[in-house]
């Protein structure tokens, strides 16, 4: 019983580090990657779909990501969804491809980076708290419906708060990384 309530809250924070790793991944700093645009979403025949899907994506220099679209119609589609994302970064349409130059970033925008990355860390680890809590609430419904008694409570309770620490601390050492990856010159 206690063994499958602390899976359930493994399991979830786990999707939790895989969302926080996945807005990481898209967060810019002073290289180009894929990961940048492979979540924008360009409307396609109608129906929105995300870039990779209508176009390959590729980093030929460190400072430059180059789109190829698989169908030449929408590069001005896959120009404006670039535009309005959050990027901050201009296309250049050849007729052929997108290019985008990542230029290198200043030391105010470095700093209003990692402040995002505190943000979107904080939030992961209320999330992380927020399953504990719910895991620990289940715990205590058990013990009152007689079906745990007061010592696997209190040992449910001790392996819920040892995953929650190990958890927080991997969201922690995550954020570190990214943090030091912003501000490398």
């Amino acid at each position: 019983m206690i063994k499958s309530i602390l899976k359930d809250a493994e399991s979830k924070m786990q999707q939790t580090l895989q969302v926080l790793e996945h807005e990481l991944m898209g967060m810019r700093t002073g290289r180009a990657s894929t990961a940048l645009v492979e979540r924008i979403t360009v409307e396609y025949y109608g129906s929105p779909v995300p870039l990779n899907t209508v176009a390959g994506l590729s980093v030929p220099e460190p400072q430059t990501i180059m789109i190829n679209p698989y169908d030449r119609t929408i590069l001005k589609d896959i120009e404006r969804a670039i535009m309005n994302s959050d990027i901050g970064l201009t296309p250049n349409n050849d007729g052929n491809v997108i290019r985008l130059n990542i230029p290198p970033l200043t030391k105010e925008r470095r700093q209003e980076l990692v402040k995002l990355v505190g943000k979107r860390l904080e939030e992961s680890r209320i999330a992380v708290r927020n399953i504990r809590r719910s895991a620990i609430d289940e715990l205590r419904k058990k013990q009152k419906a007689g079906e745990l008694s007061e010592d696997d409570l209190r040992h449910g309770e001790d392996e819920i708060q040892k995953l929650t620490d190990r958890y927080i601390k991997m969201i922690d050492d995550m954020g570190k990384r990214k943090e030091e990856e912003i501000m490398e010159v």
